[in-house]
């Protein structure tokens, strides 16, 4: 069994990512004594990688993995950290062995598509994530970037239809929700993305993406006070939704939403 730590990284370099898989493997020492010897190894870099002390946790799975290369969670787990600190194809490289070592196991297929979708390797990222709803079709997780994968070839009726089911998988995946009205936003149902977010809000009202969401729609209807009034508050949370590169290529909004929210910041009227 897996256990799986979930956070959500903020690094320009992870495109792909709103959710990223920390994994832990059922470790299946070689000998007793070297398992307790390396288990507070293993857990230091486990800290540093959740802590985001990035540089010092690869530094930590490297000498692991000198002591231990036959590792699956530890290589894994480095590959997430290579992934965050630039190195992609590393990230994918390490991805691979683990699954080499355990090749039955979901979260480095996962993990391995995130690292594809940041080197824009939609069909190998496809792939992983079809591997996995073969075998599990309600993991949120693979429905939910295989919504971002569809976003970002330009299909956003598939991207609407799997951002759904991931959303219904996991119930309180907001983000999903989320994404989910910003499909409608750009396939010109405004009133069902207004719809959804008003209910997100009621429910989550802390939630940034909603409200710079609804800014942009309530703008474009001419409800300036009440765009500016959500604004505000969407600011406050997390201002990095003034930023039309981290909307397109991290968070993943589509063209038409972005473009409305920068119209509303420039003061432009619709």
């Amino acid at each position: 069994m897996i256990a799986v730590l979930m956070q959500t990284l903020n690094r320009a370099l992870l495109a792909a990512l709103l959710l990223f898989a920390f994994v832990l493997f059922a470790v299946q020492p070689l000998h007793a004594q070297k398992a307790l010897e390396l288990k507070p190894l293993f857990e230091r870099a486990l800290l540093l990688t959740k802590d985001g002390d990035f540089p010092k946790a690869l530094t930590l799975w490297n000498e692991l993995l000198e002591l231990k290369p036959d590792d699956p969670a530890a290589l894994s787990n480095r590959g997430n950290v290579r992934l965050v600190l630039g190195d992609a194809k590393g990230a994918i490289k390490d991805q691979t062995n683990a699954l080499e070592l355990t090749p039955l196991e979901i979260d480095p297929h996962l993990n391995r598509g995130i690292a594809e979708e940041a080197l824009k390797d939609w069909e190998s990222a496809i792939n992983d994530y079809n591997w996995i709803l073969e075998r599990d079709p309600d993991n949120s997780s693979a429905l939910y970037n295989l919504a971002n994968v569809s976003g970002a070839k330009g299909d956003w009726n598939q991207a609407k239809v799997l951002f759904t089911k991931a959303a219904f998988a996991r119930p309180g995946f907001a983000m999903a929700r989320s994404s989910k009205a910003l499909c409608d936003y750009q396939l010109d149902k405004i009133d069902d993305a207004e719809v959804e977010l008003r209910n997100l809000i009621r429910r989550y009202p802390m939630m940034a993406d909603v409200r710079a969401a609804l800014s942009a729609i309530l703008w474009r209807k001419g409800f300036y006070g009440e765009a500016e009034s959500n604004w505000a508050a969407a600011s406050g949370l997390d201002n990095r939704y003034s930023q039309r590169d981290w909307l397109l290529n991290i968070r993943r909004w589509p063209p038409g939403p972005t473009e409305d929210l920068m119209a509303f910041l420039a003061l432009e009227r619709p």
